[in-house]
């Protein structure tokens, strides 16, 4: 089952004594918030007035850490990889945030295999983190939560739903399975205050086997040609929950590399122009 850690809400800091729960500040969940995209999503809605729920599977310590230093903030462990505890972990939130407006899907599995064979661990893992989890998680939140003035979910795909290579294949087809899901979940909640979006993040932090110096050079292989940074996937999260987008819609932050056809992932083609 999900564990529920509950950090100090609105800390006094002087004195070290929290306050009433925030029922004046509206909730959001992001998933694998902990490090990462997820914790620059988790900063953004935090400095903007947010309270926080930070989900983590493991990383429980800098999962901690976000939470003190946001204003409003708590900390969840839940395994995604289990629905069972995915689903229990939206239930119980629902039934004590009075004001839980956004789930941001922000966590993911990121392993390799390729289209000359799918590893069967790694692509049952993708499929369940990826995009089971959040496709219920998303369900449930949706019949459940409490919100003032409508209920939004972000799902973060990937700028390989338009730029597809054959790399990391059942991660892709993963995030390619919870982009249909987005299209899907929009189309049935015709309440025009409930909307599902896909905002789908480039090349922007070290990933896999990367080292700095590759990390450097595959991450401006984009439209720009330049590198972009975490903060503005935080932005177009807070953009998305606050804003008037279309449900069903796409946001790539990418400096435009989904709009390129690249044979391989960007990890792949910096290595082979560092051997040319």
């Amino acid at each position: 089952m999900a564990v529920i850690n509950h950090a100090p809400i609105e800390l006094t800091r002087a004195r070290g004594e929290a306050t009433s729960w925030p029922v004046n500040k509206p909730a959001i969940l992001v998933t694998g918030a902990a490090k990462r995209l997820g914790a620059a999503i988790a900063n953004s809605f935090g400095q903007a007035g947010w309270h926080v729920v930070i989900h983590y599977r493991s990383s429980a310590e800098q999962a901690q850490v976000l939470a003190d230093a946001l204003p409003s903030a708590e900390t969840v462990q839940c395994d995604l990889a289990d629905c069972a505890s995915a689903a229990a972990m939206i239930e119980d939130l629902a039934a004590r945030l009075t004001d839980w407006r956004v789930v941001v899907n922000s966590a993911s599995i990121f392993e390799p295999d390729n289209v000359t064979g799918i590893d069967g661990t790694t692509y049952d893992r993708a499929m369940k983190v990826n995009a089971q989890a959040p496709a219920l998680m998303a369900q449930k939140f949706f019949c459940m939560a409490r919100a003032q003035g409508g209920r939004r979910v972000i799902q973060l795909t990937d700028q390989k739903i338009a730029n597809t290579n054959p790399d990391f294949f059942s991660y892709t087809m993963s995030k390619h399975a919870v982009h249909g899901a987005v299209g899907m979940l929009a189309k049935a909640h015709v309440d025009p205050r409930d909307r599902v979006y896909s905002l789908a993040p480039g090349a922007i932090l070290p990933s896999h086997d990367q080292d700095e110096a590759e990390t450097d050079a595959s991450h401006v292989l984009n439209l720009l040609r330049r590198k972009t940074g975490a903060e503005e996937v935080g932005k177009a999260a807070l953009f998305l929950a606050e804003g008037y987008l279309k449900s069903g819609a796409t946001l790539f932050v990418d400096s435009g590399q989904h709009l390129l056809d690249q044979p391989r992932d960007v990890i792949y083609l910096a290595r082979e122009n560092a051997r040319k």
